[in-house]
């Protein structure tokens, strides 16, 4: 018999050891061994055992074979990754950038197995006749414990084995002599962790309307002819687009495939999770980080095993091991979250898509508000774009008055609540109707500064300002560190120490002085610290439970509260002042979401913006709810500037202990890059010839200088081809393979946020 070989990858995120290694398979290996399997393996001169993932097999010998080392044996707690999920790896390595190890835990959505659960149930071995036999033997010889058992036994032929040896008093010991004698068996099942703790209520199904109709006829008769494709899904905020998702789901699965649900917050779960197990009951599921590792492991196997047919979760569940995924459904597919902030940076939309080459499937991309990208490559024909522009409920748009703060500020009124939003909290409340009030802030106060000289608390650690919390305390919201508030400014020696108090505890506080009584509910990052405080807070408000829901982004975000009449945006500009080129497209999409939560139901709804630049494009259109007045300002400025999706972006960061040795880095690359690739004039951005222009900004210290003690550095690369970025980003992991350099890169292509 032929020698066996595999092709490892060993479990070291490290450039210079991103390959595989090859080892030979021993004899008692041979007919378990797999693909995409989990093993320990001895590494380097000293043969330390280390995990790593078989990525290829095969009987050629790639070295000398009296130096090729043997697998020591399959890894206990290892999780195997099939062949689509190594080729899935491949991809997001190559396309995104980092190690081919990084990328395979990347795929793993449970990062290692445990132990299994088990049902164990003791059941009736013999026939009533000999049953009845042996009690009586053992009433004779005084055997309690065995009497009481076979007693119980003739009554049910299956006990279970915690009830046995609980409640009945019986020890494992004289089971086990029950079963050498033949007279019962033991039985163990596995048995899986649900993380799904919803009462089946069965779902109320809503007659689709001609629009919705459409969208899934059309795109089924895609996945039957099997050219199946992309389809952005732009419907208006409350025009049922979970509909259309849940109708072409259950077509999908009747067909014997499977669907993955993407949602962009853990927020969004339990209300989505609801609709879908109405629905499907048991035969969907939920991936998210609020999972023990024991739930995540027990959802992979069961999705290996056609026990689910539908996961739902973040970015994380779209590699959920199915057999044959025939939909991925993207909701609000323009959040930021889509997009990884750690190596490898990849966004859930491309690799969607990738996965869905992979398997065959169809790609439904929702959102009231799609991401610019989206829309472009809508516009350009690389996806089918659907439109949905009624509500289903027969209801209007919400009735929108924009407020300029600076003329309230004129005419004396310095309260967090314009006159026009307090006489509408003032009306809900006395009708009994529900208000949200929305902030995109956190903590219980903002930046904290001298009001004599303007000097900024900042964090020692991350060169941001630090915020001001309860009892008097200073935290950084980056690193945690926290310091106490100074009674006298560290530069002027004034005690003139305030703090931006705009926090949702702030509200709060503000609401229950002007309207006292008010029942309230806060929703932030500092309330939602449990795995059930989400559901445990939407729950009380869509019940009932309070008059008003104050929060930050994770309410305004695909909820559907039908008693909500009244939204208010506060401060709604402060996202324009972030220095990103996406603020604008930001700024429009969450305050079209907030808007959109109001009138939902049988009631009209009304809505306040309150802003210093209520003249801002994305401000109109936000208000008017205009979506493509507003894509069609903001694609010219893209155009201008040369910003995806026009053409394509890569980020290359630096990370590094020491300020000057970054820095030197960043230089050296940039201009590793520059020499192989210069600058050329080209065509207008979109111009559409054969040209390429490619455009190197920096390098520079990136926005946050300094994080938890690491300097950072960044420069961008910008070409219409996303391949060319592909080659700068290969080209830089040679010359660091080249440098060995002891600091940190990554890649950050069409980054969703500046570092």
């Amino acid at each position: 018999m032929r020698e066996l070989y595999a092709d490892v990858i060993v479990d070291i995120s490290h450039e210079k050891l991103d390959k595989p290694f090859q080892y030979r398979v021993p004899e008692r290996l041979r007919d378990k061994l797999e693909t995409g399997m989990c093993v320990t393996v001895p590494f380097g001169s000293g043969n330390k055992p280390l995990q790593g993932y078989v990525v290829a097999l095969g009987e050629e010998c790639k070295f000398d074979p009296a130096r090729t080392k043997d697998i020591l044996g399959m890894a206990e707690k290892g999780v195997d990754v099939e062949d689509r999920l190594i080729a899935l790896a491949a991809w997001i390595r190559k396309n995104y950038g980092s190690t081919m190890i990084q990328a395979l835990k990347t795929v793993l959505p449970a990062k290692q197995s445990v132990k299994r659960l088990e049902h164990r149930t003791v059941e009736r071995a013999m026939g009533r006749e000999e049953m009845i036999s042996l009690l009586g033997e053992s009433g004779r010889r005084r055997q309690v414990a065995k009497e009481r058992l076979l007693r119980e036994l003739l009554e049910q032929e299956s006990i279970p084995y915690e009830w046995v040896t609980g409640k009945l008093g019986v020890s494992a010991q004289t089971v086990k002599s029950l079963e050498q004698a033949g007279a019962v068996r033991v039985v163990s099942r596995e048995c899986f962790r649900d993380p799904v703790e919803l009462e089946d209520g069965g779902e109320q199904r809503k007659e689709l309307s001609d629009g919705q109709r459409t969208v899934v006829r059309e795109v089924l008769a895609d996945v039957d002819a099997g050219t199946p494709g992309v389809y952005l899904l732009h419907g208006i905020t409350g025009s049922g687009k979970t509909e259309v998702y849940l109708e072409l789901i259950e077509k999908v699965v009747e067909r014997g495939r499977q669907a993955v649900v993407l949602i962009p917050e853990i927020a969004l779960t339990y209300q989505t999770l609801l609709r879908f197990y109405r629905r499907f009951g048991n035969r969907v599921s939920v991936m998210n980080s609020t999972l023990s590792p024991g739930q995540k492991y027990d959802q992979c196997q069961r999705a290996r095993q056609g026990d689910i047919d539908v996961i739902i979760g973040p970015r994380s569940a779209l590699f959920t091991p199915f057999p044959n995924i025939g939909i991925i459904v993207m909701d609000e597919e323009h959040e930021g979250s889509y997009k990884s902030e750690s190596s490898p940076k990849y966004h859930a939309r491309e690799t969607a898509m990738e996965v869905a080459r992979l398997h065959g499937a169809a790609v439904v991309l929702g959102s009231a508000t799609p991401s610019v990208e989206a829309y472009y490559r809508a516009k350009r024909g690389e996806y089918r774009l659907f439109t949905l522009k009624e509500r289903l409920t027969g209801g209007s748009l919400p009735t929108v008055y924009t407020v300029d703060l600076r003329q309230e500020l004129r005419e004396g009124n310095r309260s967090i609540f314009s006159r026009k939003l307090q006489e509408l909290l003032s009306d809900r409340l006395s009708k009994g109707e529900q208000s949200i009030l929305f902030l995109n802030r956190r903590g219980y106060a903002g930046f904290v500064s001298c009001r004599a000289c303007g000097h900024v608390m900042k964090c020692p650690h991350c060169d941001v300002s630090l915020s001001e919390h309860r009892g008097g305390r200073l935290m950084c919201h980056y690193c945690g560190h926290s310091q106490p508030k100074p009674a006298r400014c560290p530069e002027c020696g004034s005690g003139y120490i305030s703090g931006f108090r705009a926090g949702t505890q702030q509200i709060e506080e503000k609401l229950r002085e002007m309207f006292p009584g008010v029942r309230c509910l806060r929703m932030d990052g500092d309330t939602t610290r449990t795995k059930d405080s989400y559901r445990q807070i939407l729950s009380a408000f869509a019940g009932g439970e309070a008059d008003v829901l104050i929060g930050t982004q994770m309410i305004v975000k695909g909820h559907d509260f039908p008693g909500v009449t009244l939204v208010g945006v506060l401060a709604a500009d402060l996202s324009l002042g972030a220095g990103d080129y996406r603020a604008g497209e930001r700024t429009f999409q969450l305050l079209t979401q907030a808007v959109g939560r109001a009138g939902r139901g049988e009631l009209p709804g009304e809505a306040v913006i309150q802003t210093y630049q209520p003249e801002h494009y994305a401000v109109v259109h936000a208000a008017a709810q205009d979506y493509e007045g507003f894509y069609e300002e903001e694609i010219v400025y893209r155009e201008i500037l040369g910003y995806p999706p026009v053409a394509h972006m890569l980020a290359v960061q630096v990370f590094s202990g020491v300020e000057e040795r970054g820095g030197q880095l960043a230089a050296r690359l940039a201009g590793a890059v520059r020499e192989a690739f210069p600058d050329e004039a080209g065509e207008p951005w979109g111009g559409g010839g054969r040209k390429a222009p490619i455009r190197l900004i920096g390098p520079a210290p990136a926005s946050i200088e300094k994080l938890n003690d690491i300097f950072r550095f960044v420069f961008y690369v910008k070409c219409p081809e996303y391949d060319k970025l592909i080659e700068i980003k290969d080209l830089a992991e040679r010359k660091l393979q080249e440098w060995q350099t002891a600091d940190t890169v990554q890649f950050d292509f069409d980054p969703m946020n500046t570092l």
